[in-house]
């Protein structure tokens, strides 16, 4: 059993799919770990680090697929790699499909078992699995370190003998697993934090952080959460009422972050033009859905945009820029998916296709597409 482990081809990618301590167990289990060179230098893993491990180095991507059973990756293979892939091939990744069907079928054409951590279940036993919530975690901590920097003032209140400097008052918009990390990020750098999102459940969590909540409260609210944990889409009605309430909030702010994403839809617009030139000057806007269309009205995917006097800043790959923390926890997460499908006995992979977390992740499979949100 050979797993594989490539350098990232994504020029904007700095993670690894693996570490030496994840190394080490999948060789515990019986597997021949080969890693390409270079693959962790991103993430401060040198590659001696993973030959102290047990692991092999390749020199190319080429060798590293050669003769791969499992493939551990950050981001979905793109047409090289999957041409030095043999079919058959389990790859691991965060394949991010929804808006990019013709990568899911170019990965079906290829002949390989493509498995998309990204659909990973909310439940229970998968919690250690969680790349969303890993990496959502390291985003939201970085999008207040981000806007922290681009910021001319100090964040915290501080009393001087020269005088008195107001604390920063920091907005977040969207209450997920980024949201409530930059909440609590901002307030340990001392801010004055609010926050909204259109599930209920986010007003409790938002306030034992030490935050304020602000929305709308109506009836439509009350029932704005799907089962598993999402936000839903809101109607015209709601979206005017609580735009009207935001563009008042936002006004006063010198921080707005926006982590607003629906899954396998274009992110919501959150943010005009109109309520950016309400702000201050040399206010700072952090967009964490730029990649997928953006919160902000004048976000610039990949740039810090100036709009009026804010800047707005739309950061790619907001986790990629915290590299070493967000590999560890990735690894970590792939580690205890996939060592499920080993038979611990025979040290080779055995996978279970009727297990709910392998139903809910495999996209492709002996050459189709066989999850049911795109198959067809």
């Amino acid at each position: 059993m050979k797993i594989a482990v490539p350098l990232e081809s994504d020029p904007v990618e700095a993670r690894v799919a693996l570490t030496p301590e994840t190394a080490k167990r999948f060789i515990g289990l019986g597997a021949e770990v080969v890693v390409q060179k270079g693959a962790g230098a991103l993430s401060r893993i040198p590659d001696e680090a993973y030959e102290k491990a047990g692991a092999t180095i390749a020199k190319d991507a080429k060798v590293t697929f050669t003769g791969a059973d499992v493939v551990l990756k950050v981001r979905r293979p793109n047409a090289d790699e999957l041409k030095a892939i043999k079919k058959g091939t389990l790859v691991v990744a965060t394949m991010d499909p929804f808006g990019h069907e013709d990568d899911v079928k170019a990965m079906a054409e290829a002949g390989i078992t493509a498995v998309t951590m990204d659909f990973m279940p909310r439940i229970t036993r998968a919690q250690v699995m969680d790349v969303l919530s890993s990496q959502a975690n390291l985003a939201g901590y970085q999008a207040v370190i981000d806007a922290a920097g681009l910021f001319d003032r100090a964040m915290p209140m501080m009393m001087t003998a020269a005088g008195t400097v107001s604390a920063a008052k920091v907005f977040v918009m969207g209450a997920g697993v980024a949201g409530l990390q930059a909440i609590a990020t901002a307030k340990r750098l001392g801010a004055i934090v609010s926050a909204t999102d259109v599930r209920p459940a986010a007003k409790e969590q938002v306030e034992s952080l030490g935050g304020r909540f602000i929305a709308v409260e109506d009836e439509e609210f009350k029932e704005a959460e799907t089962a598993g944990g999402y936000a839903k889409e809101m109607s015209d009605d709601y979206k005017k009422k609580q735009a009207e309430l935001v563009a008042s909030h936002i006004a006063k702010q010198d921080i707005v972050i926006t982590t607003a994403l629906i899954p396998g839809r274009p992110a919501p617009k959150l943010v005009t033009k109109e309520m950016l030139a309400s702000m201050q000057p040399g206010s700072i806007v952090i967009d964490l859905a730029v990649e997928r269309g953006g919160n902000v009205e004048g976000a610039v995917a990949g740039e810090v945009a100036t709009v009026g006097d804010v800047k707005v800043a739309g950061y790619l790959n907001v986790p990629g820029r915290i590299a070493a923390t967000a590999s560890l926890l990735y690894a970590k997460n792939l580690y205890a998916f996939v060592e499920t499908l080993i038979d611990k006995e025979a040290k080779a992979l055995a996978v279970d296709w009727e297990d709910e977390l392998v139903k809910a992740t495999v996209l492709t499979r002996d050459g189709s597409i066989v999850h049911p949100a795109f198959a067809g």
